[in-house]
Parts: structure tokens; C-alpha cells; sequence
């Protein structure tokens, strides 16, 4: 009988979370709210269809475990320099400046102990990866400035929830023993960390080949999945954090050949086991909690929510950024994360936090969580009603905009974004003897731009101010390649009210701002997917014997017919 209540609780739990995931898709919001708003429902706090506790925390266990193997997986040390200074110094103030703003709020306010508000400063010092990563993808704004800076700020959250998952068992010592038991710690993680690597340059690698050169994929991935687990039971019983050891083995495989391989194969396992750890967090919010200390959970996720923009915001001003993109960038990392739920957990079990301080910091992490895409698109909304956007710049103590000429700049091409297509595209006139110049927002873009020489205007092109010191009545083409949609429509019409005869080439993604486009009198339209698919046609028909007179007339009647869709009709 207890094995078919086990098997009837796990089915309920994997059912809801795709109702839910399915229900948050169809609404275009992160499917991890779905997980989180159902887990809630079916909870034992509201239709208690699942009450079996150790299901609930087994499965959110695995799926945490899991979820930092992956994350060790995934970590490069190059994602860090990609993203420049703002990637790893505003990443670092950012996380130092949220917890000391979070253990000041928690004294002062909630009058909870050093220990206490230690742990709430950690808490609210992380973002959600997950909820942000998958907002900027269906917003198609991934690669834009704001994008690759909240990104950038994830990674480092994510780096910095090792150490404090290492830290956190410590704070529950407390009295005069907590530098002594903190170095101990210390030098435990340190050891562990230095068997990781004697097990991962050699063991790992003839263990590993063993098993791929069965050429089993069953075996390859129970050996990864038995690596995770067992090195998470085995810092447990060390006295470290089960989590961490996941990540650790999890980042030493990665720096192996099979590294990639590995990660392929726990992806799906860890998606499954990730929903249900986040439809168990929704089990663990009690909504008769939130009701009753509705004043409590108002002001706290207030102040959680004031202190990750303002701390945000304000980082991303000091790093040279204006108008549009501190704002955004800003509204995008308020919530708290899903790696605060684990460090939260472990005060409970070593007595940091009590049941009411848990369920404070599960309810205020929940909602802010909901918050978090209302945010975003209130936030758009504003910036694009005044013409600001993700792009948007403000002229910093009405200095005039730097530019590498001492006039205006005049060329017969202006470049507006110089991201990795805007990069190609200034490559290509290069070498075909063709003047550009070049309008950037982005700082350490356009510190290259002035060491290589290169014509441009610091500031952005969806201000009209920007885009008239680009002398766009003289010029003859302007190129607009942001990734971000509502920018290229407000660069676009911008540029046309300065000069209606311009021609403009532009991005496009979706088919509402093509329209738009259209009936602007836009014809060249580029979809990046759509010159992609062509491109694969072209070369899987090549490779099966087409000769190239045959190729080029059959694409010329499929882009004529509009057999491929040219425009993405995921966000309609």
C-alpha cells in the first residue's frame, strides 16, 4: 500500500508540474512560476493532494544536488571575461553591497541576531537564474546590454553560493568558537576541493573511459549520476554541504573530455527533478501564513525589492551605464533566487532560522519571484514610452558625447549597435574599402572602438539627440542591429523623422514589430532565423547532390512562395 501511494504522490507531483508549466507557457510567463503556483495548489496547505513531507523534500533534494552538478558543468572561467569589468567587479559590489544592506535591514528591523541576519543577507544577495535566464529569452533580449549584465551578475551568484553554502552551517555554532569553527570549515572545503583534483586529473579520466568505451549510454549516465550523488553524501558526512560537493564533482568532470557528453545526458534528468523541486517550494508556501501576516510579508518584500534595485540600478550607473539600462537591468534581479530556498533550509536544520522566520523568507521569495516579469514589463513600458529602452543614454553632466573625430561624424553608413552582428557587418565594409560609423551604448565596446580608430558616437541610438550628431541627413544607409525589438522600432522612427529618405536595414525577430516596420515603409527586414534556416536548406540540399543552378532556383521559389516562415511567431 506504501508503495502505491509512492507511486500515485510522484505521479501527482510530475502531472501538476506540467499542468503548471503548460499553464505559465500559454500565458508567455517562466514555466517555473507555473511549477511554483501549482506546488501551492496541490499543496498541504490548500488541496493537500500531496502530504507525504519525505517525498516532497527527497525529490527537492535530488533535483537541488543535481541542479549544482550541472551548474559546475556549465561554469566557465571564459563566460567571466566576456562580460568585462561590470561580469566580475559590479557582480562582486553587487553581492557584497545586497548582504550588507540585507544584515543591516534584518537588525534594525526585524531585530534578529548577527547569526540571523547574516543568513538573510545571504538569501537576498542571490537572483534567480532560472526565472531571469528564461524572462530574457522569451523577451529576445539575451544578447542585449542589459541581458548580458544581468547574466553576468547570475554567474557570479551562482560562483558565490558555493562559499556560502560552506559558511552557513558554521553560523549556527555562534559564541566565541566561530572564527575557529569557520577556518575548519574552511580547511575542510579546502581539502576537499584538493582530493577534486587529484580525483579529477587522474581517476576521473580512466574511469570515464572504462565506462565510454562500453559505448553505453544507460552506463554513462548512471556513472555521472552516481559520481553527483555520491560525492554530495560524501561532503555531507565531511561535515561540508551536500550541494556543494554536487558542484564540485560536477565542475572537475567538466574539465574533462566528458565533460560535454555529461552534461547532455543529466540535462533532462535534472529538468525533471529541478520542476519538482519547485513545485515543492510552492508545497511549502502557506497562503493562510501570507494572510495573516499580510502586513509582515508586505513590508519585507518592500524592502527586498527596494534594496536589489536600488543596489542594481545604482552598480550598473557606476559602471558607466545610462538612462534605460541600469532601470532594466535593475527590475530584473529583484527576486530572490532558487539557491536561497537551499541556503534558508539549512538555517532551519541547524536552528538559525525558526519555522516563522522560514516561512517569512519562502513567502517574500515566492512573490517576488511573481513580481519579477510584471516588473519587467512595467519598466519596458516606461522606458519605451520615452523613447529610452534597454539603449536609451542620457548625456552624463551635459558633457558632449565623445567621439572619435573632432567633428561631426559624416560617412555614408551608420552602424547603430556593434554587437556580434554589428562587429561582421563593420568587418565586411572594412574589407571592401567602405566608410561606417559607429553608434554604441555599451562602454568597453566603444573603448575598442576608439583604440582601433574606428568613427563613433558614445550614446544611444534610439535617442534622437544620438542619432543627430550622427549627421543622419547626409548619410545614405543606416544599419540597425539591436537584438532588442522595441529599440529598433524607436531607433527606426527616430532616424526617419531626422531624415525620410534614409534607406534603413534592420533586425527583426517577431512579426508585430516587422509589421510596424513595414507600414514605415521598411522593407529590409533581416530575421537572423530565417537567414539562418535558408542557409541550412541550401547546404542539406547541397549534400545530397543538388547542383548549385538547381539549389539557388528552388530557394528563389520557397522565399518567393514564403514556405519558410520568415519571422518568429513564438511571442504572438
Amino acid at each position: 500500500m506504501e508503495q502505491s501511494e509512492l507511486v500515485i504522490n510522484f505521479t501527482i507531483l510530475l502531472g501538476a508540474a506540467l499542468v503548471g508549466g503548460m499553464v505559465a507557457h500559454r500565458l508567455r510567463q517562466p514555466v517555473i512560476l507555473g511549477y511554483i503556483l501549482i506546488g501551492i495548489a496541490i499543496g498541504p496547505h490548500a488541496l493537500s493532494l500531496v502530504n507525504d513531507l519525505v517525498l516532497i523534500e527527497g525529490a527537492a533534494t535530488l533535483g537541488v544536488a543535481l541542479l549544482m552538478m550541472t551548474l559546475g558543468l556549465e561554469i566557465s572561467f571564459s563566460q567571466l571575461k566576456q562580460v568585462g569589468k561590470i561580469g566580475l567587479w559590479g557582480g562582486m559590489i553587487q553581492i557584497l553591497v545586497t548582504f550588507a544592506l540585507g544584515v543591516v535591514v534584518s537588525i534594525h528591523v526585524f531585530h534578529w541576531s548577527i547569526s540571523q541576519a547574516v543568513l538573510f543577507g545571504f538569501v537576498i544577495s542571490l537572483s534567480s537564474t532560472m526565472v531571469c535566464f528564461k524572462m530574457l529569452m522569451d523577451r529576445g533580449e539575451l544578447d542585449s546590454i542589459h541581458g548580458r549584465i544581468m547574466v553576468a551578475m547570475l554567474i557570479l551568484q551562482d560562483i558565490s553560493v558555493v562559499l556560502m553554502i560552506v559558511i552557513t552551517p558554521v553560523l549556527g555554532e555562534g559564541g566565541q568558537n566561530l572564527p575557529l569553527t569557520l577556518g575548519i570549515s574552511i580547511g575542510k572545503a579546502v581539502l576537499t576541493i584538493g582530493v577534486a583534483i587529484v580525483i579529477g586529473l587522474w581517476i576521473l579520466p580512466w574511469l570515464m573511459g572504462r565506462i565510454g568505451g562500453v559505448r553505453s549510454r544507460e552506463l554513462f549516465l548512471l556513472t555521472v549520476l552516481v559520481m553527483g550523488l555520491g560525492a554530495a553524501i560524501s561532503t555531507q558526512i565531511f561535515g561540508l554541504s551536500a550541494v556543494f560537493g554536487a558542484f564540485l564533482i560536477g565542475l572537475v568532470l567538466r574539465e574533462t573530455r566528458f565533460g560535454h557528453q555529461a552534461l547532455a545526458e543529466i540535462t533532462p534528468l535534472r529538468d525533471i527533478f529541478a520542476a519538482l523541486f519547485f513545485v515543492s517550494l510552492g508545497m511549502l508556501l502557506d497562503p493562510g501564513y501570507v494572510v495573516e501576516y499580510w502586513q509582515l510579508v508586505t513590508v519585507t518584500v518592500a524592502l527586498i525589492i527596494f534594496i536589489k534595485f536600488v543596489t542594481v540600478s545604482g552598480i550598473v550607473r557606476l559602471f558607466g551605464y545610462r538612462g534605460g539600462i541600469p532601470i532594466l537591468a535593475g527590475g530584473g534581479l529583484l527576486q530572490i533566487g532558487e539557491f536561497s530556498f537551499i541556503l534558508a533550509a539549512v538555517g532551519v536544520e541547524i536552528g538559525i532560522f525558526s519555522s516563522q522566520s522560514y516561512a517569512l523568507i519562502i513567502a517574500s521569495a515566492i512573490i517576488t519571484m511573481l513580481i519579477t516579469p510584471i516588473s519587467m514589463g512595467l519598466v519596458s513600458r516606461f522606458s519605451g514610452r520615452l523613447g529610452l529602452r534597454s539603449r536609451t543614454t542620457e548625456l552624463k553632466d551635459q558633457a558632449p558625447l565623445p567621439v572619435s573625430k573632432p567633428a561631426e561624424i559624416v560617412t555614408p553608413i551608420v552602424i547603430a549597435g556593434f554587437g556580434r552582428v554589428g562587429q561582421n557587418i563593420a568587418r565586411g565594409l572594412k574589407d571592401v574599402g567602405i566608410d561606417y560609423s559607429v553608434i554604441e551604448i555599451d562602454p568597453e565596446r566603444v573603448s575598442d572602438l576608439q583604440h582601433g580608430g574606428t568613427a563613433y558616437i558614445y550614446g544611444d541610438a534610439s535617442n534622437a539627440n544620438v542619432l543627430s550628431r550622427g549627421d543622419l541627413a547626409k548619410a545614405r544607409v543606416l544599419v540597425v542591429t539591436f537584438p532588442d525589438p522595441l529599440a529598433v522600432v524607436i531607433t527606426i522612427k527616430n532616424a526617419l523623422a531626422i531624415n525620410p529618405d534614409i534607406r534603413i536595414v534592420a533586425r527583426v525577430h517577431r512579426v508585430r514589430e516587422a509589421e510596424l516596420l513595414r507600414k514605415l515603409g521598411i522593407e529590409e527586414l533581416i530575421s537572423p532565423e530565417y537567414e539562418a534556416s535558408i542557409e541550412f536548406l541550401r547546404k542539406t540540399l547541397s549534400a545530397v547532390g543538388w547542383k548549385k543552378a538547381d539549389v539557388n532556383q528552388a530557394l528563389s521559389t520557397i522565399q518567393k512562395d514564403g514556405e519558410i516562415a520568415e519571422f518568429s511567431e513564438d511571442d504572438e
